[in-house]
């Protein structure tokens, strides 16, 4: 317990400030699980919008008044985006990446290249 009255009155305002930061976290947590929810009865399109735009007022409201930090807010708005983006487009899975045909060069090859190229820095010698 704080001795002096001003910490007394501290300790009051942090407590203030503490549950109405919670009410905004749990908004933020509660709009998450709308959604969820929302995409689980598969609702239309305009909806799941109109709640991804509720859901970023409520993280730009939260990041402008220093709730949460401004990489949290952008990181849960894209958590948001991908789970819609990901029932407005069936047939599609996230995680998955592209795949890229390296080329695959044999010893042979890899053996030509380097006589030519030594054969190349021969005759550049010579010539000068």
């Amino acid at each position: 317990m704080p001795n002096k009255k001003n910490a007394e009155k501290a300790l009051r305002q942090s407590e203030k400030r503490q549950k109405a930061n919670d009410k905004v976290r749990f908004s933020i947590h509660d709009m998450k699980r709308k959604i969820r929810k929302a995409l689980e009865t598969s609702t239309s399109t305009e909806e799941l919008q109109s709640l991804y735009k509720q859901a970023q007022i409520l993280l730009d409201k939260a990041t402008k008044n220093n709730i949460i930090k401004k990489n949290a807010a952008s990181r849960k708005k894209s958590s948001i985006s991908k789970m819609i983006n990901k029932a407005s487009k069936p047939g599609t899975e996230t995680g998955t990446k592209k795949v890229v045909a390296k080329k695959v060069t044999t010893k042979k090859a890899a053996a030509k290249k380097a006589t030519v190229r030594k054969a190349a820095a021969k005759k550049a010698t010579t010539k000068k």
